[in-house]
């Protein structure tokens, strides 16, 4: 699925901000930006101060209020970790990260459950087939993530 290009860290924060408002969130941004300040830098070489295109990189955390809790950690090449009620989706590209909010604030995300062996695994569905999944811990159930179980 092609997802509206989001070329920068700050286009990407700019795309966030739109979903909060489209959902009636607060959220909270805080940016690193150099190479002294992110938290992990691998899109440029040893020793370098800027990124390939020149520019310097640049990172953003992002929690948005609510339930369920959501938090988005932008990173400079190009992906982000979203963690969404205690579970972790590491490697959302970028451009992927609007619509995989817009999923589970519009109610598309859910939990499957699996009786034997004991399972459960939250799936956020995006337009166009694309599906991330991750197991929820069994003893990480929390009302949000309780309230949107499928047998």
């Amino acid at each position: 699925m092609s997802h509206p290009r989001l070329p920068s860290t700050e286009a990407a924060v700019a795309a966030v901000h739109e979903v909060a408002r489209e959902f009636g969130r607060e959220l909270s941004t805080s940016h690193s930006i150099g190479t002294d300040q992110v938290s992990r830098r691998l899109a440029a070489g040893a020793f370098t101060v800027l990124d390939p295109d020149g520019s310097l990189p640049h990172e953003a955390y992002i929690e948005l209020t609510g339930s369920p809790a959501v938090s988005v950690w932008l990173h400079p090449e190009g992906d982000a970790r979203i963690t969404v009620a205690e579970v972790d989706f590491e490697d959302v590209p970028r451009d992927a990260v609007p619509a995989f909010l817009r999923s589970v604030y519009g109610g598309a995300a859910y939990v499957k459950e699996r009786a034997f062996p004991p399972s459960r695994t939250l799936i956020v569905p995006l337009p166009g087939g694309e599906t991330y999944r991750e197991p929820v811990l069994l003893h990480s159930l929390g009302p949000w993530l309780g309230g949107i179980v499928r047998g």
